[in-house]
């Protein structure tokens, strides 16, 4: 939902095509009163208001009830963990928080460091801390305020005669240099601009809620998704408070990142997560386990070795701990000496060595017991100078709640900012393993793993969320499987790799085998490279580079890497390199598309409640954030629709159809994995729904090109069976090659009573 692309009008212009689609429910990005101009909305200003930039209370009724007439519902993404600070004067509370001080009604709301600077709030928004001095009293609207440039704060009560820094000494808050690394409050992970919540504080969820609840009491929703819930005290208690609210029939889950041996907490009183867990399994059983050692060696030799992948990954999340989130690392060590009346010079390196070895984004849910030790119990081996300070650590753990809260959410904070935002982008070896959700050193997923995860999702999260694609996917779906793909190729990548990196050399060896790989995702099959394109892969390199801090980072870039970067990419798409790589997608897209409607129709039919993304029914090529958030053509869907021909839209309306034909088989029925007979049956993953449904897809197709299925065949349940892709009918026993016969995917139905 976007105020400049994409309103509640938008939404219900576009009902009948997807009624025509077949999905059951609009699943809306947050829609809540954000900052101006926002193109995501999770930068919530007013929480107790629908936006108006979308369309407005009334707007949003009309939406749901235009929906509800076509037979669909509604689930909305709410942000419970933060809301957006840049501009004060847009955020209510901020803003007479900042006025006010501890007098504010709102001082409770915030998760604020009142003994960081005597009771002031301390604000990281200023280039350096001299620019205070420019500071000036501006009384020409409604109330005085203190202006330097864009930045505008309140001013107290009876504190504004004098000069701009006389006046700013004497506020609630102190503007600082965002250099110092201080920040007087919780953030977003390091985002200043975005201003924790305590929704521990009943009053405060209440608060942030009430909207929320008018939204079920009405009956305009029937579910909703909770972003990032692991940021906030007490995930448990805040998702029993939201359940009483909600009710015991609305669909509730949560935007929870789970290590890949990580259960879900079996006692939430949710459906499960968003499914960026299934979206590793579905992923992974496409990749090629034979192409591990070739693409290891293709990056060992950029200059370093892949064995130090986990070496660095602790290293990078002791970093982030100490250096990115050094405020929150500061109020945490604060905590534990008031716990424990005990200090230690090594206390800083303790709390970072220790969260390094943990990896998970939080350990304190009751199925996790055991982490915290055991991640006690390697630091103090690997670590033996640092017993004393770790016992400290200990100790304040088991007196003090406030110490173990905000070791948790230090825990997680440094875990997406060292893997998600930084590892995710050093990591070259096979680019579309570096994915939320996903640990890129496991190199894919066994047809054994796949079936043993999905049918312990049938028998214990049957009504969790199963996504594909999302606004935080680093890749899209169809650039992921496209890329999965070189798992089958790598002799012949890496012999690729080593001619265009002589032809055009990039500006580091493992920059260069990183964007490789994700030019490879997004590159055209007729090669066209149009203007819109080259933009945009322009701007996720910049991202890239950034991101990696390996030669450039964003507060301090490094102008002559970046311009090679730049430089160098232009010499790729205009240079020789390119009519090769067009030979290359071009040579391999057929099995791409393979791999990209075989996960489509997992991701539909595996356990579980598919998300399609918006604009995914088509193939799509986006990027990170905000590549992946740009708007959709749905004439040209439209158009597919009435047509009919697209190999991705066929199956997504297929399997929509079937889904809502048979809505009991998806949501009760079992698991039960089909296993083929054959020399190639290693190329199937096949399993049944209830006894009605059976879903069979192609992997691995690029071996399986060069030796064909053979004698291969899958043994049909009895009866009769249609498939709902192609309209073929099968029984019995079937050859892989008939059920394979017009796409590389097949959805079965019984057909018979």
């Amino acid at each position: 939902m976007r105020g400049d692309a994409f309103t509640f009008a938008d939404a219900e212009n576009l009902l009948d095509y997807f009624s025509a689609l077949g999905v059951s429910h609009l699943y809306l990005s947050p829609i809540l009163t954000a900052a101006k101009g926002s193109t995501h909305g999770y930068d919530v200003t007013d929480p107790t208001t629908v936006s108006a930039e979308l369309g407005g209370p009334e707007g949003f009724a009309r939406l749901s009830r235009a929906a509800r007439d076509k037979g669909f519902g509604l689930i909305v993404d709410i942000v419970p963990n933060h809301v957006g600070v840049e501009k004060p004067r847009q955020n209510p509370w901020w803003w007479d928080v900042l006025k006010h001080g501890r007098n504010s009604s709102f001082h409770s709301f915030f998760d604020i460091d009142w003994d960081l600077d005597g009771g002031r709030v301390v604000l990281p928004v200023l280039g350096s801390d001299d620019d205070a001095g420019d500071l000036e009293v501006d009384d020409s609207g409604d109330e005085p305020v203190l202006r330097l440039g864009d930045l505008v704060y309140p001013i107290a009560p009876g504190t504004g005669d004098g000069t701009g820094p006389q006046v700013h000494d004497r506020q609630h808050y102190h503007l600082v240099g965002w250099r110092a690394g201080i920040c007087g409050y919780r953030r977003f992970f390091s985002i200043t601009s975005l201003a924790g919540l305590r929704q521990e504080d009943r009053a405060v969820f209440d608060a942030t809620h009430a909207e929320v609840k008018r939204w079920f009491d009405e009956g305009l929703v029937d579910g909703i998704r909770i972003d990032h819930p692991d940021g906030l005290s007490n995930p448990a208690g805040y998702l029993t408070w939201l359940r009483e609210l909600t009710g015991p029939d609305a669909w509730i889950v949560i935007e929870k990142i789970l290590a890949a041996d990580e259960p879900l907490e079996p006692t939430l009183p949710i459906a499960g997560t968003t499914g960026y867990d299934a979206m590793r399994e579905i992923g992974g059983v496409f990749l090629d386990p034979a192409g591990e050692q070739a693409l290891t060696d293709l990056f060992d030799s950029t200059g370093v070795s892949y064995r130090t992948m986990p070496d660095l990954a602790r290293t990078l999340k002791a970093h982030a701990v100490t250096d990115t989130l050094h405020s929150e690392l500061a109020r945490l060590r604060r905590t534990i000496v008031g716990a424990t009346g005990t200090d230690h010079d090594d206390l800083p390196a303790a709390i970072a060595a220790l969260l390094s070895r943990i990896e998970v984004y939080r350990s304190d849910y009751r199925s996790l017991s055991g982490v915290l030790p055991s991640a006690l119990a390697e630091t103090a081996s690997a670590e033996p100078g640092l017993a004393m300070p770790l016992a400290i650590i200990a100790a304040a753990l088991s007196v003090s709640t406030e110490a173990e809260v905000r070791l948790q959410q230090l825990c997680g904070a440094a875990t997406a900012k060292s893997m998600e935002d930084c590892l995710f982008y050093r990591d070259a070896r096979l680019v579309s393993l570096n994915e939320v959700g996903a640990e890129p050193r496991h190199f894919g997923v066994s047809v054994a793993e796949f079936h043993q995860r999905a049918a312990v999702r049938a028998r214990m999260w049957p009504t969790a969320m199963v996504a594909l694609t999302t606004h935080d996917t680093k890749r899209g779906e169809d650039v992921r499987a496209r890329i999965g793909l070189l798992s089958q190729v790598p002799s012949l990548w890496a012999e690729l790799i080593g001619k265009w990196t002589l032809a055009t050399p990039p500006p580091d060896a493992g920059t260069g085998l990183f964007l490789w790989q994700n030019l490879f995702g997004v590159w055209p099959v007729d090669g066209a490279i149009t203007d819109n394109l080259r933009q945009r892969i322009h701007a996720y390199a910049e991202k890239a580079i950034r991101e990696a801090a390996v030669h450039t980072t964003w507060n301090d870039p490094e102008d002559d890497f970046e311009t090679a970067v730049h430089a160098w990419l232009d010499g790729v798409l205009d240079g020789p390199v390119a009519a090769e790589m067009t030979s290359l997608v071009a040579r391999l897209d057929l099995h791409a598309r393979s791999d990209a409607l075989g996960q489509k129709l997992l991701a539909l039919t595996v356990p579980g409640v598919p998300d399609i993304y918006q604009g995914t029914e088509l193939w799509e090529d986006s990027l990170v954030d905000p590549d992946n958030r740009r708007p959709v053509d749905y004439t040209a869907r439209r158009d597919a629709l009435s047509a009919m021909r697209h190999p991705k839209l066929r199956v997504v309306a297929a399997a929509l159809a079937l889904r809502r034909d048979r809505p009991t088989t998806f949501s009760e029925g079992s698991y039960t994995p089909m296993l083929a007979d054959g020399a190639a049956a290693g190329h199937l993953v096949a399993f049944r729904r209830g006894g009605e449904v059976l879903t069979a897809v192609t992997r691995h197709s690029v071996r399986l090109s060069e030796t064909g299925w053979g004698n291969t065949s899958l043994a049909l349940p009895p009866g009769q069976w249609a498939d709902r892709i192609s309209g073929a009918r099968h029984s019995g026993r079937v050859q892989t090659a008939e059920l394979f016969t017009e796409l590389p995917v097949a959805l079965l139905e019984r057909t018979d009573d």
